[in-house]
């Protein structure tokens, strides 16, 4: 480490100068990168009026209700449709039409009803009853156009006109539309115990027809039982998920305050650990090697028997166990060696381990810090989701031409079902239909609906950023006066959590929204390219996917990348309140002076942290399985009885884990922030009376350091 006065040859900059003055974070701040300030600001006041304009125009009931062939809403009050909320389909075998994909439309006349088919029946039968009941008919026109009545119209004219369907089947409403009630019996699929009907043209077909036009459908009734029964676990144990999540949180903070004393011993078991297990592997790699001797053809070598799909061939050769055994006494020797040279690098890195552990002890408000994450997270995402369904329901309805003939050169073109019939359209392409399609219009706004929706997505990007950010800034600025108070606790500000809040939104708003942006655009960047590698799966060639390949790489490294220095500049603007750039060169060029203690750093607390989601998420889980299985006799009269165990048992598992997580997000923010202070530290200061080391004496003395006085003048 170069002193005062000493030449660095550093590229990356001269180590930072002592500054009498200093004294932890700055308090007397200016405000950063106003302009970017200015433009979120001015950014955000355009998102609300894009929300205000979206609300406007918008509709979700066109989500809510099915829409019928004349783009009225389907059980909406005050219409004629209000007692009429189910939508029917005339002729639901059209729907396994490659059109459907294209157009997101089935091609045939949907109709709202009052409720849905419950028996087999055509037209044709129909007819043929209604000259002695006429029952037949009432109950067969409430599935015909409004205002149809004539029974006695010839079958071929009705189904060319779609007055009336050629055949309705017992169907059962799913999401608001009739489907076909399927069901399995002895393993054979049934529609009302049949397993043929009548399609209404002469012809007999099997119900299995009617599966591969409603595809999937069967699999989706089937997960709405499951899903009953699933909230049925939920209603039964909701109480008992509460208790383990609130021990998930219990032994996610016992873990992080007991860091302090368990860290170095974690970390040392491990890496004992790995070293014996590759011994192990040494020694059997030997004894294969060894026990192989004299056996007929184990002296072959790679080269002679070639390339095998068995691999256990290769395991016959004493050349293979050799090259294992070589290859891991190379990475033992490595893992030793590693552990030699950067004895004094990991233990700095436990012990601030530790003393993030104390930190988190003295200023225990910073564990519940994320619950504010949360919420803001929370309304972005809420706001984002509202604007997106009101832009996606804007417009009025259009109608396009949905032709049976996939050679009719009206097909998908615009229409006005008012004075569709008097075209020369139906008689051109028989069987065509002017039916709703979608909502949209010719307006301004309906024009630019796609660049609205994609400014939806990037300000939701930026806001979510943002809340991220302000959330390190404020958390590195609480721990960071933990670490710059001489006599701790004695010297800790009062509320370092909520002056840090207030300072990183008075003077840093900018800066935190500058790095916020960029973060943005580099993801927005991902999202395109993604959603233009699912659009062009089909079409692109060899090079254009190599392209995007390349392309969504790279960009996932700089996101990352740009991820790893915006913590950083964070944690410099919560000290030293300097602008966004600044702050990010300075702490990158800090790190890279210290790149070794950096990467040893990183991998300690990774491996402690991921150590701790797994005590955490594994050890409830194990006490939630032994618990909902009836195993611990105990609690065996308390245990509810459920249809699906593992509903409640992944509940409190990916609870835990999301507990876990959020402690520890604290934690690694925590001892980021001091790494970085503890490296600010060793640049400043000497140790002498004027300029003393901050930093523990645990660090102190793993330096090989010393105060020359223990008090502030």
């Amino acid at each position: 480490m170069a002193r005062k006065g000493e030449a660095s040859t550093s590229p990356y900059g001269e180590p930072r100068k002592f500054d009498p003055k200093f004294r932890g974070p700055i308090h007397n701040r200016h405000c950063t990168d106003v302009l970017c300030c200015v433009i979120f600001i001015v950014v955000i006041l355009g998102y609300i009026a894009l929300g205000i304009l979206a609300w406007v125009h918008g509709d979700p009931r066109k989500v809510v209700y099915p829409t019928d062939s004349y783009g009225q809403f389907c059980g909406q009050k005050d219409t004629i449709n209000e007692n009429k909320t189910s939508l029917f389909y005339f002729n639901i075998l059209k729907c396994a039409s490659p059109i459907v994909l294209i157009n997101l439309q089935c091609p045939t006349t949907q109709l709202c009803v009052s409720k849905c088919p419950d028996r087999f029946a055509t037209y044709i039968d129909m007819q043929a009853s209604y000259r002695h009941n006429k029952s037949y008919w009432e109950y067969y026109r409430q599935f015909c156009k409004p205002g149809f009545n004539k029974p006695l119209k010839s079958v071929a004219q009705v189904i060319r006109d779609e007055d009336c369907p050629s055949m309705i089947i017992p169907s059962r409403p799913f999401l608001k539309r009739c489907f076909p009630d399927f069901s399995t019996k002895n393993g054979i699929l049934t529609v009302a115990n049949q397993t043929t009907f009548k399609d209404g043209r002469g012809k007999t077909r099997n119900v299995t027809d009617l599966r591969e036009a409603a595809n999937g459908i069967n699999n989706v009734l089937d997960a709405r039982s499951v899903g009953m029964k699933i909230f049925e676990d939920y209603a039964s144990s909701w109480h008992w998920i509460l208790i383990g999540l609130f021990i998930a949180m219990v032994v996610s903070l016992l873990f992080l305050v007991l860091l302090r004393f368990t860290a170095g011993v974690l970390f040392w078991i491990f890496i004992l650990g790995v070293i014996g297990i590759i011994g192990y592997g040494i020694w059997h790699c030997y004894w294969e090697y060894d026990h192989l001797q004299g056996t007929p053809g184990s002296d072959l070598t790679i080269y002679d028997i070639g390339f095998q799909t068995d691999f256990r061939v290769y395991l016959q050769l004493r050349q293979t166990w050799l090259a294992f055994m070589i290859i891991l006494c190379i990475v033992e020797v490595f893992i030793i060696l590693m552990l030699i040279f950067l004895r004094n690098r990991i233990r700095i890195a436990i012990a601030l381990l530790q003393e993030g552990s104390r930190a988190i002890g003295y200023i225990m408000s910073t564990l519940f810090y994320p619950i504010i994450t949360f919420i803001l997270i929370a309304i972005c995402i809420s706001y984002w989701a509202v604007t997106a369904v009101f832009l996606s329901t804007s417009g009025e309805p259009v109608y396009k031409v949905m032709a049976n003939q996939t050679l009719c050169k009206y097909a998908n073109l615009t229409c006005d079902p008012e004075t569709f019939n008097t075209t020369n359209v139906t008689k051109l392409c028989v069987g065509a239909q002017c039916t709703f399609a979608f909502y949209g219009g010719e307006s301004f706004y309906h024009k630019y609906i796609f660049i609205f929706q994609l400014s939806n997505a990037f300000v939701f990007l930026w806001l979510v950023n943002f809340a991220i950010a302000l959330g390190q800034c404020t958390l590195a600025g609480a721990f960071a006066s933990y670490y710059w108070a001489f006599r701790k606790p004695a010297d800790i500000p009062t509320c370092p959590l909520f002056s840090s809040f207030g300072r990183a939104i008075r003077y840093h708003t900018g800066s935190l929204a500058f790095g916020s942006l960029i973060l943005a655009i580099v993801q927005l960047i991902r999202i395109i390219l993604e959603y233009l590698d699912h659009k062009l799966k089909g079409t692109q060639n060899s090079f254009t996917r190599f392209l995007l390949c390349c392309l969504k790489c790279c960009f996932w490294c700089l996101e990352k990348f740009i991820k790893f220095i915006n913590r950083n500049a964070y944690i410099m603007i919560a000290i030293y309140g300097k602008n966004f750039c600044t702050s990010a060169k300075e702490a990158f060029f800090l790190l890279m002076r210290n790149v070794v203690r950096v990467a040893v750093l990183d991998k300690v607390t990774d491996f402690l942290l991921f150590l701790g989601k797994l005590l955490v998420a594994g050890g409830v889980g194990v006490l939630a399985f032994f618990f909902f299985t009836h195993r611990i006799p105990v609690f065996k009269q308390e245990t509810p009885t459920l249809n699906y165990y593992w509903v409640p048992l992944l509940t409190v598992i990916i609870g835990s884990y999301l507990i876990a997580h959020g402690f520890f997000s604290v934690y690694a923010m925590c001892v980021d922030t001091l790494f970085l202070c503890f490296l600010e530290d060793l640049e400043r200061h000497d140790g002498s009376a004027e300029r003393p080391y901050y930093m523990s004496k645990s660090l102190l003395k793993i330096l090989n350091k010393q105060n020359v006085e223990t008090k502030r003048h």
